[in-house]
């Protein structure tokens, strides 16, 4: 892989990753466009191990929190008696991450495989900013982080798994599901960006052991590092001017991108202008 190449495909990643409209939709458009094959299993690698980048960005920049939950955590396993709010939310936020995993796993070949057509990048673009739409009209909004139980996390992270499809986006995914259980749109966004960390960091590590000799041979490491760096820098950037956007807006500029993404990406396929895979 050309160094600019990485430069781009890790500008893509920090910039999508925790807006709801899918990076990994974005990184495969865009790698087709470079001429990859976007279902080669290098390409695959690169594109879950880069995301490593922006999740480094998220505990960063929740380092605090992380620190504080993660604390009250350990404190709780060893002593009963001081399980506190923290505790419990770092069970959920570890609950939570447990479906995913499981169906990566078990879905491994299709994930990397057939659902890499843009067909079905284009379609989940489409139907999930219906999905979207609705949850974010109908949220009551009206319960915050300190209200957040492991039933939430769980319903959340099983709705995640769907951003396994390219197109869905996982933010997208964990905020309409976390809306649809009543939290307020900041408090979703964190929970997306605490449920992030696990899941990526997890799939980076085993494509990371299962593919380098892959990544070795194709794109190569030194593109991979790259584009992971520049994923982290432009990530944080991002992570803090989201919390401070959705504070103040409702999630209509992303619907209406993704909608706009899915027709200009069908009409492409539909006149073979692009291949989908």
């Amino acid at each position: 892989m050309e160094i600019w190449h990485a430069i781009l495909l890790g500008v893509i990643e920090g910039i999508t990753e925790f807006l709801p409209i899918s990076s990994t939709g974005h990184l495969t458009i865009v790698e087709k466009l470079l001429g990859y094959r976007i279902d080669d299993p290098d390409i695959t690698a690169f594109t879950a191990i880069i995301q490593i980048g922006a999740v480094a960005a998220t505990v960063v920049y929740l380092r605090h929190d992380i620190f504080r939950i993660g604390k009250a955590w350990f404190v709780g396993l060893a002593n009963p008696v001081k399980r506190r709010r923290e505790y419990k939310f770092g069970w959920a936020v570890l609950i939570g991450s447990i479906p995913i995993g499981i169906i990566g796993l078990l879905f491994k070949d299709e994930i990397e495989g057939v659902l890499r057509s843009l067909w079905f990048v284009a379609a989940a673009l489409l139907l999930w900013s219906a999905v979207m739409w609705y949850a974010d009209r109908s949220a009551k909004q009206s319960r915050t982080e300190h209200d957040t139980t492991w039933k939430d996390t769980l319903i959340i992270g099983i709705t995640q798994c769907l951003a396994l499809i390219p197109g869905v986006s996982r933010s997208g995914a964990t905020m309409s599901a976390g809306l649809l259980r009543g939290f307020d749109r900041v408090t979703v966004t964190r929970l997306s960006f605490f449920l992030s960390i696990p899941a990526l960091s997890a799939a980076a590590v085993l494509q990371s052991i299962t593919e380098f000799d892959r990544i070795t041979n194709g794109v190569g490491w030194v593109s991979t590092g790259i584009a992971t760096v520049v994923s982290f820098c432009v990530a944080y950037v991002v992570v803090s001017w989201l919390l401070k956007f959705i504070a103040k807006h409702d999630y209509s500029i992303f619907i209406w991108y993704r909608i706009g993404l899915g027709v200009v990406l069908i009409a492409l396929l539909a006149t073979g202008i692009l291949e989908p895979v």
